[in-house]
């Protein structure tokens, strides 16, 4: 009876429904599970946070609730909004589709463009490489990519944005003949600045410029030291280690209809153009929850080494007088106060993101939305509801 009875259950077992594969779960590790509901952000290494009390949440729902409804859209946004504080959700929804032409609705598990969060994530894999003893900040960048044409650039002023290279997006106004419908790829970026031998915008570390080819080059730079492929050592070194199960780098060539896409405000697929097949500096999918794993990370001693995450977190460029600055992969605004802000926005066609990171209060608050609205970029405002931060907020009903 026994044997009868464990053969049943075997069989039983086998013949149990399979649950369903979510979205671009082909282009996952094969270990992805379908994620439970859950108000805890879990994290496959070890971290110590204080407990959110539940009093403490229902309060604060309330209040993100008002403000999704009311500043971000509601049921007009289409994307993924969460607020996490300690690893806790506070508050999280999707709305909408990825795919609208297919009606494919919006989940926790669909991966969205990151657009310029996507640096974020490239620069803490450089600075792996940098713990690792394979990368060196202030090494020059021909070390590493013995093509490039600028003989001082440097590791550190392609993170900051302070190397004073050319916008890949404006190489046409130089090169005759250029063609708009031949996408572009990171070594050919490369190749025109070898060829053209462009002119540096200013001299390397005086000034600052936001440039998607400095991470552009950064992305070569990993590819070049790990002998990999960009996507396979994000995979390795990033993703797979903080079970970001539902985070991965588009290859232009083979999954262009396969993503999410990308929309204007007025529900018009965005399509693609020439700068699409370039990463580092975009071109990484991901969801929420995923981008709260890795805020979790930063807090996580075991990491990656204390002084780098406090090299990524500082300013680099104080020239002109202000709040903005920018760290290695993220922007920072710095109060008069002695709050400060560490974040990065994200604009690629229709994809506009925010990732906000409040330190001094495990706060992490994380905006991806595939249709475009500037309203994302007010998330920063949910700041004052943790801190002291210069903000205000229209009062929850």
């Amino acid at each position: 009876k026994l044997a009868f009875l464990l053969l049943l259950l075997l069989f039983m077992k086998a013949c149990q429904k399979k649950e369903e594969v979510p979205l671009l779960a082909h282009y996952l590790p094969e270990e992805a599970v379908v994620l439970k509901d859950s108000n805890l952000i879990e994290l496959p290494v070890s971290l110590k946070l204080n407990k959110v009390s539940e009093q403490y949440r229902k309060l604060t729902f309330h209040k993100l609730e008002h403000f999704f409804t009311n500043t971000l859209g509601g049921d007009e946004f289409s994307g993924g909004f969460l607020v996490a504080k300690n690893g806790v959700v506070l508050y999280e929804t999707y709305r909408g589709f990825s795919n609208y032409e297919n009606k494919i609705a919006m989940d926790a598990r669909t991966p969205m463009h990151l657009a310029s969060i996507s640096k974020v994530l490239t620069a803490t894999v450089v600075l792996k490489l940098v713990e690792e003893g394979k990368v060196e900040l202030d090494e020059k960048v021909k070390t590493y990519l013995p093509d490039f044409p600028f003989e001082i650039t440097t590791v550190r002023t392609l993170l900051n944005h302070r190397s004073g290279l050319p916008h890949y997006s404006r190489f046409s106004e130089s090169v005759k003949g250029w063609n708009h419908k031949n996408p572009l790829t990171n070594q050919d970026v490369l190749d025109y600045l070898k060829r053209y031998r462009f002119s540096l915008l200013f001299k390397n570390n005086t000034n600052f410029n936001y440039c998607n080819t400095n991470y552009a080059m950064l992305a070569l730079i990993v590819e070049q030291v790990t002998q990999q492929d960009f996507a396979q050592a994000m995979e390795e070194m990033l993703f797979r280690p903080l079970g970001m199960q539902d985070t991965f780098v588009f290859d232009f060539f083979s999954q262009k209809d396969m993503v999410c896409q990308s929309y204007k405000s007025t529900k018009q697929n965005y399509g693609w153009d020439q700068f699409d097949a370039i990463y580092g500096d975009k071109n990484i999918y991901s969801t929420p929850r995923d981008m709260a794993k890795f805020d979790l990370a930063t807090y996580a001693p075991g990491f990656l080494r204390q002084d780098l995450w406090e090299e990524m977190f500082k300013g680099y460029s104080y020239e002109k007088k202000g709040i903005n600055n920018y760290g290695l992969g993220y922007r920072m605004k710095e109060f008069e106060n002695g709050q400060k802000i560490v974040y990065h926005n994200g604009w690629w066609h229709g994809n506009t993101t925010s990732y906000v990171t409040l330190k001094k209060d495990t706060v992490a608050i994380i905006g991806i939305s595939n249709r475009y609205t500037k309203k994302i970029y007010q998330s920063m405002k949910l700041s004052a509801l943790f801190g002291d931060y210069p903000f205000e907020l229209a009062e929850a009903e």
